[in-house]
């Protein structure tokens, strides 16, 4: 499995205070988008998360994004080193992700970039 890189998960009360802040600290543009409810800017190696709070629980959860280069070859790789499957491969706007629980019981996300 290819880990390509990873991204931090930040959730934050207001989304419009904080891009600003961490468009300058990583030197770069926000990519904004929304899903299921929340607001997302991503910048540099920061995913900035806002919206309800029972949604924002939720994704405090999971510890970060890691970038793969196939996220069913990540599937099968987690499976067989004993990882829970928590959710996905599903489709996103961008690719694909999952959800896993490592067996130290940290969560994270996997993406890939492919359609």
């Amino acid at each position: 499995m290819d880990i390509l890189g990873a991204t931090l998960r930040v959730c934050v009360d207001d989304l419009e205070t904080a891009v600003p802040f961490y468009e300058r600290l990583a030197g770069g543009t926000a990519l904004r988008f929304e899903r299921g409810g929340v607001e997302v800017a991503a910048v540099g190696c920061f995913l900035l998360m806002s919206g309800p709070a029972a949604e924002l629980d939720l994704l405090r959860k999971v510890a970060a994004t890691i970038a793969v280069k196939d996220v069913e070859e990540a599937h099968e790789v987690l499976r067989e080193l004993g990882a829970r499957i928590i959710a996905g491969p599903v489709a996103t706007p961008v690719g694909r992700n999952l959800i896993a629980m490592h067996p130290d019981g940290a969560v994270y996300e996997y993406v890939d970039r492919r359609g």
